[in-house]
């Protein structure tokens, strides 16, 4: 029969383990609502870092690769080339066209010099029938005053005065010849402003082939590693197809998405402490450098519409970037990507 004493004491034992319970819960409230009242946490947060697209500006047949999966490269470092005979082939019959447009404006030079030559030859032949019709006109006049006085005979005032009538006529001739000469030195001058212009734009169009040729030769334009590759020798690529993403390593920082109803606690400046899930006992240091202007769901290919009449309220997150304080230390742990927890303490 058990005694009262040991009766009593089992009676206690469930309030004691009750009054713990409730005190290990209250000592606990009390820890997560100080905790809660000095940090803000969330779970929603990656490691991020610049990523570049390697991509060509020509299409073609890939003749050579020089970069393998995860290799490092460095900025201008040659990562394909491609089969550029046929380009070189275009720009070897560019350059033909361009010596015979050369020919055409030498030609149009020649011909501007011959007719400028044959305009001055016959300045110079209208000058002497001037001369000659000159005398002409004195000599008919002389012959005319002595046929009336009787002194020469018809004959002879006939002949000065054809002979006048022949020179007015040359004359006349030779300046329709010089009109003719200097219109036909406009049209000349017009041939040879076509063939430079044409010259003008062969030589563009070899400069551009020239250019072109040189991004048959894809390279690096960031320091990084490679990422994805996704091209082989014999492949024929499209301009702007991604042939490989260049991940640079020399930058990290970390987007933290935290809750609308977090952010009027969150400031810049404030001092975060980031856990990797990769390495838990790994601790690193930073501080809220900005706030995204838009929360990520506006960032999403199809944005909700609040307004379709299908209206449900969700707590809507915003992307905060934090930068990490002494990352050259961190940089052959982190991956952009990573999964971590962001603690921000609250000052």
């Amino acid at each position: 029969m058990e005694t009262p004493q040991k009766k009593s004491f089992k009676n206690y034992i469930p309030r004691i383990i009750l009054i713990l319970i409730l005190v290990g819960a209250g000592i606990y409230a009390y820890q997560r609502y100080k905790y809660n009242q000095a940090y803000e946490t969330t779970d929603n947060a990656q490691i991020e870092t610049y990523t570049v697209p390697v991509v060509p500006r020509v299409g073609g047949y890939v003749s050579s690769v020089s970069m393998k999966d995860f290799e490092q490269v460095k900025k201008g470092q040659l990562l394909v080339d491609i089969d550029d005979r046929e380009q070189q082939l275009a720009l070897t019959e560019m350059e033909a066209t361009y010596q015979q447009l050369l020919t055409d404006v030498e030609n149009a030079k020649a011909n501007i010099k011959n007719t400028g030559m044959t305009i001055n030859a016959a300045e110079t032949n209208i000058t002497a029938t001037v001369l000659r019709k000159e005398k002409a006109q004195k000599d008919a006049e002389r012959d005319a005053r002595l046929y009336a006085d009787n002194a020469v005979t018809k004959r002879q005032a006939d002949d000065s005065k054809s002979n006048l009538d022949v020179l007015n006529a040359q004359y006349e001739g030779q300046k329709q010849d010089i009109v003719a000469s200097k219109s036909r030195l406009d049209i000349l001058y017009s041939n040879l402003h076509k063939a430079q212009a044409a010259l003008a734009v062969q030589k563009a169009k070899i400069e551009q082939q020239k250019l072109r040729l040189t991004y048959s030769k894809v390279y690096a334009n960031e320091n990084g590693k490679i990422g994805r590759k996704s091209v082989e020798p014999g492949q024929y690529i499209q301009p702007g197809q991604t042939l490989a993403t260049i991940v640079q390593d020399s930058l990290y920082w970390v987007i933290a998405n935290f809750k609308e109803t977090q952010i009027g606690r969150l400031a810049i400046g404030q001092e975060a402490t980031i856990k990797l899930d990769a390495f838990p006992d790994l601790e690193l240091k930073g501080k809220i450098a900005d706030f995204s202007d838009a929360t990520g769901s506006k960032y999403a290919l199809l944005p909700p519409d609040n307004a379709s009449g299908n209206f449900v309220k969700v707590t809507q997150k915003i992307p905060v970037k934090i930068a990490i304080e002494g990352v050259e230390k961190y940089r052959d742990k982190l991956r952009a990507g990573m999964s971590l927890e962001v603690e921000v303490k609250i000052k």
